[in-house]
């Protein structure tokens, strides 16, 4: 079987309990095909980059996937056929990183490491009068 990352993004009216309803019907068709969900992310609510069918943010979501290329064939054509889904990506990848996602981990974290790696102090300049 094949490893792929899935990220989905819902309709922004639907509630946290829909989207996630929604979510797990997608992953059982995964299953009836015998797929596996390696990994697991929710993203929350954000803002797409320009309006998408009157949507101006989604729900997002990420799944790591371990299934047939059947499956997720049949997986992405229900994504596609259901209106609640505004947009999806499917892509293969060659392994699972057990790490959470970039998208996870906080601006805090990217802001602190960033300063500790750019360590240098400003000269003043002079003036020669």
């Amino acid at each position: 079987m094949a490893l792929y990352e899935s990220v989905i993004i819902g309709r922004q009216d639907l509630t946290l309990s829909q989207f996630e309803t929604l979510i797990e019907e997608f992953i059982s068709v995964l299953k009836a095909h015998e797929g596996d969900i390696k990994k697991r992310e929710y993203w929350g609510i954000r803002n797409l980059a320009y309006k998408i069918n009157k949507n101006r943010k989604g729900h997002y979501t990420m799944l790591n996937i371990d299934a047939p290329t059947s499956a997720v064939s049949e997986y992405e054509r229900l994504m596609g056929l259901n209106e609640d889904i505004v947009r999806f990506l499917t892509i293969r990848i060659d392994e699972i990183n057990d790490k959470p996602s970039p998208m996870m981990s906080g601006k805090t974290d990217r802001s602190r490491s960033e300063s500790t790696e750019n360590n240098f102090t400003p000269v003043a300049n002079k003036r020669s009068s």
